[in-house]
């Protein structure tokens, strides 16, 4: 399966040629703020909404949830935001996940999703994997 993003199609879930080094260094800069530097989240209670009425950034190591997900909505969260990404599949969401579509090429989203899930065990990446695959499935029909 193919999709559409920046004008260019690619093949369905991350690209083969990543730079996860470069991905640690833009998750620092991009990510680290609301995520934390070392992947924890952005408080302890992540699963119960803020003062805003916003639940609060998730961690993405393996406390989190984040590799529950398939390769491609983590990348079209990363791109388009929370709110978007969960209106194109027909939720109406209130997210604090803005889209760093105008901040970050393609390239540079997929190379902070491969620096992510290089952090977590065999074990977790072979578990999402096996969601990206039933991902590419699901869009398949």
């Amino acid at each position: 399966m193919w999709f559409l993003t920046g004008g260019t199609a690619q093949s369905f879930g991350q690209p083969k040629d990543v730079d996860i080094e470069a991905g640690a260094a833009l998750y620092a800069e991009h990510c680290a703020d609301c995520h934390g530097a070392n992947l924890q989240g952005q408080t302890e209670d992540w699963r119960s909404p803020g003062e805003d009425g916003l639940l609060p950034a998730p961690p993405h190591d393996e406390t989190g949830h984040t590799w529950h997900h398939g390769d491609m909505l983590l990348f079209t969260y990363t791109q388009l935001g929370g709110a978007e990404t969960l209106a194109r599949q027909g939720l109406e969401f209130e997210s604090g996940m803005p889209g760093y579509s105008d901040v970050l090429s393609d390239q540079e989203i997929w190379n902070i999703i491969a620096f992510i899930k290089s952090t977590w065990s065999d074990r977790t990446r072979e578990i999402q994997s096996v969601r990206t695959e039933a991902e590419q499935k699901q869009q398949g029909k």
